[in-house]
């Protein structure tokens, strides 16, 4: 009994070893693999369509026009509406008086296009005029290129007060035979000048007695005899509508055709432009009813 007592703690003992044995060679638990890294999703190509090619910008062409003094603030409004039609044009002005731009092509000036406002000084240039005009033989205007473009009024002004108290060519030809008074016109060479002179002579008056007497101060062009008028230095003087409106000069009087003629702005290409064909293309304009708006606002009318 002794024995079997030794013999089942012998064996509790050894089962006992057995456990432990096991339990220290139990493996460890495998480690959870590691996932590779998400590959980053490949961009596709975006499905932009190709850039145009880009336009150059069309060349610069500069236009040189010479127009008489009277056209001033109307061409200058008329050139930025241009710029909207051909916005690749420079117009460059040139204004004065109609017989100084005519002198200036004659004696070899860079110019295009040339408005006057009087037929003598366009007709001085046209080879196709008559030969009691154009005395020289001169040959600057471009073949079918010349009209018409404009009608306007040659009026009678007096600065503010009217200190004569003139109200019509009739008190103006009264004070000129018998009166006390300064009267502004334009030079003999300057279309308004020349329109004034004729009104003169309707009135049967000499403008050589009256610039003796003192009665008679000049300018280069219209817009002297209208600072003369504005500045008072005047008692009254000839200017167009159009410059009348445009300085804010009481009108008291306008020429009747039968006092001075009509009126009429010619214009045309001259045949050694260097822009040529964006001249004309800048007369075929003014001829619009956009540029003729601006002209008509300030007194000038299409030819009839």
């Amino acid at each position: 009994m002794k024995h079997l007592k030794t013999i089942c703690a012998l064996l509790m003992a050894l089962l006992l070893c057995l456990s432990m044995i096991a339990c220290s060679a139990k493996p460890e638990p495998a480690a959870e693999p590691t996932a590779a890294p998400a590959a980053e999703p490949t961009a596709e190509p975006a499905n932009e369509p190709a850039p145009e090619p880009t336009e150059e910008p069309a060349e610069e062409i500069e236009v040189i026009v010479f127009a008489a003094a009277s056209m001033t603030e109307t061409l200058t409004e008329i050139a930025e509406l241009y710029k909207a039609v051909a916005p690749n044009v420079k117009l460059t002005f040139n204004f004065d008086s109609s017989g100084t731009l005519k002198t200036q092509i004659q004696e070899g000036a860079d110019c295009d296009l040339f408005i006057s406002a009087g037929q003598k000084q366009m007709n001085q240039l046209d080879i196709t005029a008559d030969a009691s005009v154009n005395t020289e033989g001169l040959d600057h205007v471009l073949e079918g290129s010349r009209i018409n473009l404009l009608e306007n009024k040659v009026t009678l002004c007096v600065p503010n007060g009217n200190p004569k108290n003139i109200a019509s060519f009739d008190d103006l030809a009264a004070l000129l035979k018998d009166g006390d008074i300064l009267f502004a016109m334009g030079n003999s060479d300057v279309p308004v000048g020349q329109y004034t002179q004729k009104i003169l002579a309707y009135y049967e008056l000499s403008e050589e007695d009256l610039a003796a007497a003192g009665k008679i101060t000049y300018g280069t062009n219209v817009k002297e005899v209208t600072t003369q008028i504005s500045e008072a230095s005047v008692d009254c003087g000839v200017v167009y509508c159009t410059d009348a409106f445009s300085a804010g000069l009481t009108v008291v009087d306008s020429a009747t055709k039968e006092m001075c003629g009509q009126v009429i702005y010619p214009a045309a290409v001259m045949k050694n432009a260097a822009q040529a064909e964006a001249a004309q293309a800048f007369l075929d304009y003014l001829q619009t009813a956009e540029a003729m708006a601006v002209f008509e606002n300030v007194g000038f009318a299409p030819v009839a």
